[in-house]
Parts: structure tokens; sequence; C-alpha cells
């Protein structure tokens, strides 16, 4: 039987968030079968849960945000792309603040806590949600759809208006069974324009960015002295925000999803629209590891090992 996974120890880190600017603590522990990826906020009066669903989201503004009431847990898609990009089916992460902590820009740091912890296997098969048929959400020219595939593929293509960005890769497409997402996808970071950072600000947003913890452009050109880590890694940043976005199904996917400037608001979109109909997917399940897509069958070395 193909078999959930969780860690096998609780680890811990702190770091800033993005939008808040305010330090934040974070420890993820294991959780049991079938509790899927929860976060938690312990710094309220009553800590609160806040389970990893797309109908969760009550906020999608530069940024996926989980709601319970009045509360809310900003910025999991990086550590949700994590999660998706070790198998990890169970989790909790509980924090004390209203953010995940940005970290690097990237879900490096993620893979690495996760790593550090251990993966656990549980004794309850691995539930996947399998798409029967094609599904798609648009809004003006820019679209995502998710379409039947006996694996993980996605593909992501970009188009802003901006000389650093046209100078690199613009499309971008990776396969669960083909490649590395811990090489290739998991050190993308996120990006953002200095000529944005005031109207951010009034709004509350990007208060704790830095060129420590994001890739920054002016009107012409990249202000991080070590410049890119990919030659495409705006388009993989937006394809990691993917995988984190849809990982709030609940379930990891076999499906193939495509996107042409989707962001988190359409992607969030696309999974309600994937879970209310309900003649769109399949709850399955494996009885072996050579029966389940070839993707499932390992999760990724860590990129720390020698």
């Amino acid at each position: 039987m193909h078999l959930q996974r969780t860690i096998k120890e609780q680890v811990q880190t702190t770091g800033v968030g993005l939008h808040s600017g305010k330090k934040v603590n974070l420890r993820l522990r294991p959780a049991a079968t079938d509790t899927g990826i929860v976060f938690r906020r312990t710094d309220l009066a009553k800590p609160l849960d806040f389970p990893a669903l797309a109908t969760a989201v009550g906020n999608t503004q530069l940024a996926s945000v989980l709601t319970n009431g009045n509360a809310r847990v900003s910025t999991v898609e990086h550590l949700m792309a994590a999660c998706v990009g070790l198998g990890i089916d169970n989790l909790y992460v509980d924090l004390d603040a209203e953010e995940v902590p940005i970290m690097d820009g990237s879900a490096t740091t993620f893979v690495y806590l996760l790593q550090s912890a251990g993966i656990s296997v549980q004794a309850a098969a691995k539930r996947y949600l399998r798409l029967l048929k094609p599904i798609e959400v648009k809004e003006s020219d820019k679209w995502a759809r998710l379409s039947p595939f006996f694996g993980y593929r996605l593909n992501f293509s970009i188009a802003f208006n901006h000389p650093a960005v046209n100078a690199t890769g613009q499309e971008v497409s990776f396969d669960f069974a083909q490649n590395s997402f811990v090489k290739e996808i998991a050190r993308a970071r996120t990006f953002g324009f200095v000529q944005e950072v005031e109207t951010l600000l009034s709004r509350g947003l990007g208060r704790g960015g830095s060129l420590d913890n994001a890739i920054v452009l002016d009107e012409y050109r990249i202000l991080n002295n070590g410049g890119l880590r990919f030659d495409d890694e705006f388009a993989k940043h937006k394809l990691l925000d993917a995988i984190g976005d849809m990982a709030l199904a609940g379930y990891p996917l076999l499906a193939e999803y495509s996107a042409f400037k989707s962001g988190h608001a359409l992607n969030n979109k696309l999974v309600r629209a994937l879970l209310a109909d309900q003649t769109a997917w399949e709850i399955v399940t494996f009885d072996s590891t050579k029966s389940a897509p070839q993707f499932a069958s390992t999760y990724q070395p860590s990129p720390f090992a020698a």
C-alpha cells in the first residue's frame, strides 16, 4: 500500500513576515494520519486552527491567506509547496503571529526544516485527488487549467512588461516524475518592483521585504548583487506559488496544471471550481508503489546533503 507521510520530530525556526514585517516563531510538528496540513495560531488567547484548504482562503492579495473568523494566517504557499515536494500529507504548523515567515523568499528553508525533522511513513493509505475532466478559469487574458493526467505536471507562462524579466525564460514546465523539486523549483525566490513599494506599504503589505528575501527590480534591472539563481527564476517562482496554491485542494493531485499570468486569486478560483464540481474528480489510493504514479514512489533528497 502507498502510505501517508508526516515528520518524525518537531523542528522550529524564526523569521520575519514579508508583508507584516513582524518577527515570527514557526514550529513544525508531526500529525496523525488524515489530519492534513493544519496551521495553528498560538499567540491568540485561545489557540486557533486553520486547515490548509482553498475554501478557507479569505484573501489573495499577493499571498494566499487562510482565515478563521476574524483571525488569519498569511503567505502559506511556500511552505505548502515544500510539503508537496517532499510528499508530506500531515503536519501541524504553529505560529505566534499572523504570517508564515518569508525566510529567503523561496521554499528552501522549509525543505531544509522538513528534511531535518525526518520523514515518517504512516500506517494509512495516501489519498490522491484524481482529475476526471478539465476545469478552467479565466479573467481577461489570464487563465488557469487543470486537466486529467496520471502524475503531476505543471506548465506556467508569465508576461511582465519589464526589460530584466523579458530577458529571462518566461515559460517553465515541471513534471514531478522527471524533475527535482528541491533542485529546480524550491530555490526560486519571490520578486517585487521598487516602483510598487509605496503602494504596498500604504496597503499594509511588503513591510518585511528586503534584498535578503526577494528579487527586487527597479525600472530597468535587478538590484540584488548575486543576480538570479536560475535563468528563468521569475517563471519558476510563479510555478512554485502555483504548487502551494494547488496544495490547498487538500490532497495531492493527479493532474496537469497549465496557466498564463495566473496568481493566487485565479489559482484559488481554480481549486474552488474543481472542488465544487464533484463530477470532475475522485479520491483514489494505491495498493502498492508500483501501481501509484511514478512521482509518488520517493521524495526528493535534501539540497543541503554533501
